[in-house]
């Protein structure tokens, strides 16, 4: 298998679960996840010269992943977020403020990255401040031959409807939840009575490539700009928790899209992944292909969302 280049560019941060404390932030947990499919996986971030970001560059170093695109701060903390649950497990997330990942600089290194870089993801929490916006943006111009994948990742107080626009008008591929969905909807004046909907309008008005839903338990949705769309329902599982597992379909739809895979196959990939990450605790447990296969032989129970019972059903 070739392996394709990909670079991550954002936030890696600590996240504070109720019950341990875990590497996390969105673009990691992806970058970790393309890496154990057999990608290049790159992280293009900033960490505090504090004892919060020796322990995450070394924890990302044991988990295989290449350190030499993190940058280190001298004054500003590694990120940090405290994370909780609700009674259906859900996350809630109060996110740190002024700390290393915002203050990305653009350096030699990264652009030489970027303009290898097969895919590019990136999302909004990173341009939340000044300095990592402008490094965002440039970034974007030098990864030409890219896919650029926009995991809208909306987080309280962290994202404007310019950060969005921005990041809309300079992505070919769009995932986010349904929540997020139905924000973005509002936030840009996109009616829509449902997430098909929703996606034809965004992928026509931001001139998109993919629209991809992600449902939780309830499977994920895509539609391309060639009008094809793919449903895979969720899997019934005993879950864990939740933190990682839309970060794993994004993994997935990437790994298989970058190889030509049709639409189903990337959305049906990703949708299992995100399913087997649920079970676990944390984002970074690994998940092998024998793992993948295991998934897929046991006869697990579907969940099929409301809005795709009877376009599922005629499958």
């Amino acid at each position: 298998m070739t392996k394709k280049t990909i670079v991550a560019l954002g936030e890696v941060l600590w996240d504070v679960l109720p019950s341990c404390v875990v590497l996390g932030g969105a673009p990691f947990n992806f970058v970790y996840r393309v890496n154990c499919l057999g990608d290049n996986g790159l992280m293009v971030s900033r960490l505090g010269r504090d004892d919060l970001g020796r322990r995450a560059c070394d924890k990302m170093v044991s988990l295989g992943l290449d350190a030499t695109l993190l940058q280190w701060d001298e004054k500003a903390p590694t990120g940090a977020v405290q994370v909780s649950f609700d009674a259906d497990n859900n996350p809630d997330y109060v996110i740190i403020s002024d700390v290393a990942y915002d203050r990305i600089a653009l350096t030699d290194a990264l652009r030489e990255a970027a303009a290898r870089a097969d895919c590019l993801c990136f999302g909004t929490l990173v341009q939340r401040c000044e300095t990592s916006r402008a490094t965002v943006a440039k970034t974007l111009e030098k990864a030409s031959r890219a896919l650029k994948f926009l995991d809208i990742n909306l987080r309280r107080d962290c994202y404007d409807p310019g950060s969005v626009a921005f990041s809309l008008q300079e992505a070919d591929a769009l995932k986010l939840n349904e929540d997020e969905a139905h924000a973005v909807g509002e936030m840009l004046g996109i009616r829509h009575g449902t997430l098909a909907e929703f996606c034809r309008a965004i992928i026509e008005r931001w001139n998109l490539r993919f629209c991809l839903v992600t449902l939780g338990a309830e499977g994920a949705f895509g539609l391309s700009a060639d009008g094809d769309q793919a449903y895979a329902a969720g899997y019934r599982v005993e879950l864990a928790d939740s933190c990682g597992s839309g970060d794993a379909f994004s993994a997935g739809f990437v790994h298989k899209i970058l190889r030509q895979a049709s639409l189903a196959e990337a959305v049906a990939f990703g949708n299992v992944l995100g399913a087997i990450v649920a079970t676990q605790t944390g984002a970074t447990v690994p998940i092998g292909s024998d793992d993948v296969d295991a998934f897929g032989e046991q006869r697990i129970e579907r969940v099929v969302h409301r809005e795709f019972e009877k376009w599922s059903a005629g499958r």
